[in-house]
């Protein structure tokens, strides 16, 4: 079940790192909450394999995100990070999209 939603600019970035962001806002957004147990499902298969240990993180960009979100994940006491298919994601997908249309009427009306 997810329990919450949000969207933000981020900038030019590639799509891992826009993951990696999404996966450290997501884990700040539930670390008050003090949950039991966690359930990460992210699209970008690189990344959860990254996180999951059996992917080396090559692009050096992507190290400070992976230390980020390995300290954030060290914080719950239960906690799985699994892929899931972007055809089967369409929340995650819609919230990006949000965003990218947020920014792009921003940038036409000048604010």
């Amino acid at each position: 079940m997810r329990l919450r939603g949000f969207h933000r600019w981020l900038g030019k970035m590639t799509n891992n790192e826009a993951e990696y962001h999404a996966l450290i806002d997501g884990l700040k957004a539930v670390k008050d909450w003090k949950p039991d147990r966690v359930e990460v499902y992210l699209d970008s298969k690189l990344v959860v394999e990254q996180m999951n240990g059996r992917y080396r993180i090559k692009a050096p960009e992507l190290v400070p995100l992976h230390q980020k979100a390995s300290e954030l994940l060290r914080e719950f006491p239960d906690v799985t990070v699994q892929h899931v298919e972007r055809a089967k994601n369409r929340g995650a997908d819609a919230l990006a999209n949000m965003s990218l249309d947020a920014r792009v009427k921003k940038t036409k009306t000048g604010r």
